[in-house]
């Protein structure tokens, strides 16, 4: 590959050469996969060198990775602007937990966006908890109402924007702001748009989080998840991490490392695929409302296209029907779309959603169940099939529904 740092390419560029140094790559493409718990040393001299140093390139035993770990963990510091390090967790609630626990102690406050992903949510009401750290959650729509919540010590933020199931766009730069005004950190899980889509270090957040089990991986067939920060969040996080024992597999690092070089295009195309979508569903009489921010007239339309450079094929919609089992039925009857959970992946899904059983302190004019009433709802991930078969089932199943 060239020798030009890939942080000064355009991301397209970028996510087709981050971490292919030849000094973990070697001749080949693709970083080889190596698979190894036991790492030997020529001299005891080389053993106890390598136990003084604790960063990736160097070996020292197969819980701290090879060749495969290092390169991913390379690409996506890489790819996301303003990054010094990246670690790698088996799972995107594995980074969830290990961000949190990497900044927070017992005694600390923990402040929570309302509209999180459930096991984030999870996280704060259950793990943590118990563990002495306490919460609240905060209309990330309502800054007036967060910043009053810094009259008490805050440690810690957790933002998600958009947000999960309902796609509210946060201000995220504001409320990082405010954060750090008061001594607190702001941690984002940045799946949905990822590092492409939404630089979250350079708009003021410490770390970013990103489940790459879904655009990353982009397949369906590997659970993975990442956390990247400046220089100083980075060395706790690794420090966290390798305190619990957290370990990629060198296979799955691989199939990730592969789904990264052709991130960027997917992302464009499910993007593309899930406007058209969404204008379509803007249409139907059996919506109510449509909750996509890359559409004109959302309600975070406005600061999505003022900080975003990139969306996913992830939305949500209401129905018409005060029905309970509307979205269930309507999942049934739709054929191209599987029923799962997940997304980012290049197959459609579908999931029935009620987003008003996951809400605590969500009080805006702008909160989507509130426009819309408690109803049923459905969240799409649009994959890469063609866009007038996705319409064209989700019109024949709108047709079963009716009779």
């Amino acid at each position: 590959m060239s020798g030009k740092d890939p942080k000064d390419m355009r991301p397209a560029t970028r996510v087709t050469n981050a971490g292919r140094r030849e000094e973990l790559t070697g001749p080949v493409v693709n970083t080889p996969v190596w698979r190894a718990s036991t790492h030997l040393y020529e001299k005891e001299a080389d053993r106890k060198a390598a136990n003084k140093t604790n960063a990736d390139g160097g070996f020292f035993y197969g819980r701290r990775g090879a060749p495969t770990q290092w390169s991913l963990a390379e690409a996506l510091t890489q790819i996301e602007p303003g990054a010094h390090g990246t670690v790698l967790y088996p799972s995107g609630v594995a980074a969830i937990a290990g961000a949190l626990l990497a900044v927070l102690r017992p005694g600390d406050r923990l402040l929570m966006t309302d509209n999180a992903y459930d096991p984030s949510r999870s996280m704060a009401t259950g793990l943590l908890k118990r563990l002495g750290i306490t919460y609240d959650f905060f209309d990330p729509l309502d800054v007036d109402a967060y910043t009053k919540l810094f009259d008490e010590p805050v440690k810690a933020v957790w933002l998600e924007s958009p947000g999960s199931l309902t796609m509210e766009v946060c201000d995220v730069p504001a409320l990082a702001a405010i954060a750090r005004e008061n001594g607190a950190v702001s941690l984002i899980d940045n799946t949905w748009a990822s590092s492409l889509g939404f630089a979250a270090l350079n708009h003021g957040c410490d770390i970013a989080m990103m489940s790459l089990s879904k655009h990353v991986g982009g397949h369906s067939d590997l659970m993975m998840g990442s956390t990247s920060a400046g220089e100083r969040w980075y060395r706790a996080l690794r420090r966290t991490s390798q305190e619990l024992g957290q370990v990629v597999s060198p296979d799955d690092a691989a199939l990730a490392a592969r789904g990264l070089r052709t991130m960027a295009i997917r992302l464009e195309q499910s993007t593309a695929s899930a406007l058209c979508v969404a204008e379509w569903l803007t249409e139907q009489p059996q919506v109510a409302r449509i909750m996509c921010p890359m559409l004109p007239g959302d309600p975070g339309h406005a600061i999505w296209k003022r900080d975003f450079t990139g969306g996913c094929g992830l939305f949500s919609f209401v129905l018409a029907s005060p029905d309970p089992n509307a979205s269930g039925k309507l999942a049934d009857a739709l054929e191209l779309f599987g029923i799962g959970y997940s997304w980012g992946g290049f197959e459609s899904l579908v999931l029935p959603i009620f987003p008003h059983d996951h809400r605590a302190a969500m009080t805006s004019p702008t909160k989507p169940d509130a426009q819309a009433g408690a109803r049923p709802a459905i969240r799409l991930s649009i994959g890469l099939e063609d866009t007038d078969d996705l319409i064209a089932d989700l019109a024949q199943a709108f047709a079963k529904m009716d009779t």
